[in-house]
C-alpha cells in the first residue's frame, strides 16, 4: 500500500512507572506491522530491544541518534516482525539526559532526526521512560499523539494532570500546535472493586478520552517478553491478546 506523505507518529507516556508503557508500545507496534503497516518503534530504556531484539547488543542506538554521532540510516534495525523497524537501545541512553541539556536543540533532537529525511513508515510508535524529562521531551516534540496506559490502581490519577499540562504546555513551547491527547488507556485490570471504580473514575475526569478498550492483567502478556516473542504468536487466545487487538482498531480508528 502506498506511504502517506508524513507517518502518524504516537508517544506512549506516563511518568509513573510500571503501568505498561513499554508492553504497550511493543504490542501496538507489533499489531500495526502484522495488519501490513510497516511501523518504527523507538525507544529508551532497552526493554523494547530485549524483547524485539533479544540480549545482543546493537552497534548504534537511538542514543547516538539524539546525540547526533550517527545518521538514522545507520540506528534503524530490523525486528523478528516482518515490517516492524527498531531505533534500539541500551545502557547508553540513561546518560542521555545530561548531553542533552548541554545540546543545542535539546528538546527536540528527535524530531529533527526523525524529519531530516522523509519515513518510509505508515507508523511511528516512541516508548517513553518513567519521567517528564528531555527524553519524554523529544518524544512530545515529535509526536502527534499520546497515548496514555494507566494501571487500574488507586494511584491510577495521580500525575496525569502534570502529564496533561506538559502536552499542552508543549504545544507552545515546543512550536507543536498539532500535539494532543490521544487517550487513556487502563491496563492492569484485575476486576476488584477498586479497579472498576478507577475505570469509573478515569470516565468522570476524561470524558471522551479513555479508550473503550482495557487490558487485563495476565501474565501472558509479561511471559512475552521474556521469550522475544509476539502477544499475538505466543499467545494469540489469551485475554491479553484480545485486548490488545480491541486496542489496535481503536487507534486506527483514531490515526
Amino acid at each position: 500500500m502506498p506511504m502517506p506523505a508524513h507517518p502518524a507518529i504516537f508517544a506512549v507516556a506516563n511518568q509513573k512507572g510500571g503501568v505498561g508503557k513499554t508492553t504497550t508500545a511493543v504490542n501496538l507496534a507489533l499489531g500495526l506491522a502484522q495488519e501490513g503497516h510497516r511501523t518504527l518503534l523507538g525507544e529508551p530504556q532497552a526493554n523494547a530491544t530485549y524483547t524485539l531484539l533479544g540480549p545482543r547488543e546493537a552497534a548504534t542506538t537511538v542514543y547516538h541518534l539524539l546525540l547526533g554521532r550517527s545518521p538514522r540510516a545507520d540506528v534503524v534495525a530490523p525486528s523478528h516482525q516482518e515490517g516492524l523497524e527498531l531505533l534500539p537501545a541500551d545502557i547508553d541512553l540513561a546518560g542521555a539526559e545530561a548531553d542533552l541539556l548541554h545540546a543545542i536543540g535539546g528538546q527536540t533532537r528527535l524530531r529533527t532526526a526523525l524529519t531530516r529525511a522523509p519515513l518510509p513508515y505508515r507508523y511511528v510508535v516512541i516508548d517513553t521512560p518513567p519521567s517528564l524529562g528531555l527524553l519524554t521531551i523529544n518524544a512530545l516534540a515529535a509526536a502527534q499523539q499520546v497515548i496514555v496506559p494507566v494501571s487500574a490502581s488507586l494511584f491510577a490519577l495521580k500525575g496525569l494532570a502534570q502529564l496533561q499540562e506538559t502536552i499542552a504546555r508543549g504545544r507552545d513551547s515546543l512550536s507543536h500546535p498539532e500535539l494532543r491527547l490521544m487517550g487513556i488507556l487502563p491496563t492492569l485490570y484485575d476486576y476488584t472493586k477498586v479497579a472498576r471504580e478507577v475505570l469509573r473514575t478515569l470516565h468522570a475526569h476524561f470524558p471522551e478520552r479513555v479508550f473503550r478498550t482495557f487490558i487485563p492483567k495476565n501474565v501472558t502478556v509479561e511471559e512475552m517478553h521474556g521469550r522475544q516473542a509476539s502477544l499475538y504468536t505466543y499467545a494469540p487466545r489469551s485475554k491479553g491478546a484480545e485486548a490488545y487487538r480491541r486496542f489496535l482498531k481503536e487507534v486506527m480508528e483514531h490515526g
